[in-house]
């Protein structure tokens, strides 16, 4: 199970391009509301979540977390316990984690960036402690992978898929999807 949590002022682009991506290639994504199951966007968007923060239950089941940006769902993602309980464990057992935008600070602020590539929203450099930043679209560095914004969603989704089903598979959604090579 891939976990993509979702709090009030997410960005809608950020989280539910990768879910469509991740979907695409067959693999069980979850989305995470955290403080109920219908959750506002940064936009005004809302959007119901599969199960509440509350309803996850911490496994080996866990293939990734997933953390989309925007403000304020940066801001309320790191505020939750819960959350932030769930990375730590991802983190501790060398489980994929995602997160773009803003929310890689998240990770930097937790020391998990340490001696890592990663890349944020200009503006977050110094807040991927440690981090060996490059100003890229998408860094993978081992079991994570960070991305800039929401202009490459998409690609960010990709290479998730990439680092849970293979190349292939990403590639096949990408073409399925008219990516450009």
């Amino acid at each position: 199970m891939i976990c993509l949590f979702l709090a009030e002022g997410f960005e809608i682009v950020e989280a539910l391009s990768p879910v469509d991506i991740l979907r695409r290639g067959k693999t069980d994504v979850v989305t995470v509301g955290v403080g109920g199951k219908t959750i506002k966007s940064s936009c005004g968007v809302e959007v119901n979540a599969d199960i509440t923060l509350d309803e996850l239950t911490l496994s080996d089941d866990i293939e990734a977390v997933v953390l989309p940006g925007g403000m304020p769902g940066t801001l309320n993602l790191e505020k939750s316990s819960g959350v932030i309980e769930a990375v730590k464990y991802c983190f501790e057992r060398n489980i994929l984690i995602g997160a773009i935008c803003a929310a890689p600070s998240i990770l930097g602020h937790l020391g998990m960036l340490e001696g890592k590539k990663a890349t944020a929203f200009p503006g977050f450099e110094n807040d991927l402690k440690g981090a060996v930043y490059n100003n890229g679209y998408v860094e993978t560095d081992g079991n994570i992978i960070t991305a800039r914004g929401m202009g490459v969603a998409g690609e960010f989704g990709l290479e998730l898929l990439a680092a849970l089903r293979g190349r292939e598979t990403a590639d096949n959604v990408k073409a399925a999807v008219q990516c450009r090579p």
